[in-house]
């Protein structure tokens, strides 16, 4: 069995192009737990164009890990509903939704895409874009993925301050998995394929290897945000990127 306390953790946030040059704040938000009886990640991005979106992001983070750190994970899917059900509660009673009903929740607008880890045994929750992926490092090729999921139109997609954010909750199981990556949707259009069929070897394996081997947390962080804001992932996508890895 593998101690949550012995998995490896490296995350970074990047404030995109877009939302510098329009002196937009970055509203991706992220968060870990590996003390605890179950290691949970998150990442959330806060709607661009929702005024609290990074309030949003944290308040989905926060309230999450705190619920699911120590949950049963016989009934884990019950345990995640309930959490963003409590998450939305604070939403709709948050001192900055003056109306403090379902419409002024759209103001915290955020995807969810997050992880609960437990004895080799993991699974990914989902609302929005985004994604998540677990490597087996016995065959690359034999990957688990948690795809974005999209409206009618690429632009469009879903949060979970929508009254119907049970509809577009999606959950997907791995096992015995070496690592885990959790991104927001900043980096979905370099990490995979068109059809997420397949992962862009070249980006996420050498994110993989350096930060796997890499003793220094400082370092790999660093290393990380370099990466994530060189030239070329400014050009491919111009919005905030927020990457986070786990070596199980």
């Amino acid at each position: 069995m593998k101690k949550t306390n012995n998995i490896k953790v490296v995350s970074a946030t990047i404030q995109g192009p877009l939302h510098l040059n329009k002196n937009l704040p970055c509203q991706d938000f992220c968060k870990h737990s590996t003390k605890s009886k179950n290691f949970v990640a998150i990442v959330s991005d806060g709607a661009g164009s929702a005024k609290f979106g990074k309030i949003g992001a944290k308040i989905a983070c926060d309230t999450l890990i705190d619920l699911l750190k120590n949950s049963a994970f016989d009934n884990i899917q019950d345990q995640i509903c309930h959490a963003i059900e409590i998450a939305r509660a604070k939403v709709l009673r948050h001192r900055l939704n003056k109306t403090h009903c379902a419409k002024g929740m759209m103001d915290f607008s955020a995807t969810i895409v997050g992880v609960v880890y437990y004895q080799n045994k993991g699974i990914f929750f989902h609302i929005g874009d985004g994604a998540a992926l677990a490597l087996s490092e016995e065959n690359y090729n034999n990957f688990i993925v948690s795809p974005p999921s999209n409206g009618n139109f690429s632009c469009e997609t879903f949060f979970y301050t929508q009254e119907n954010w049970k509809e577009n909750l999606r959950f997907t199981s791995f096992e015995n998995a070496d690592a885990v990556f959790l991104m927001s949707d900043g980096l979905t259009n370099f990490s995979f394929s068109a059809d997420f069929r397949n992962i862009e070897k070249n980006f996420l394996l050498p994110i993989h290897n350096f930060l796997n081997q890499e003793k220094s947390k400082l370092k790999a962080r660093r290393a990380l945000a370099n990466t994530l804001n060189n030239s070329q992932a400014r050009k491919l996508n111009s919005d905030d990127k927020t990457l986070l890895w786990a070596r199980l």
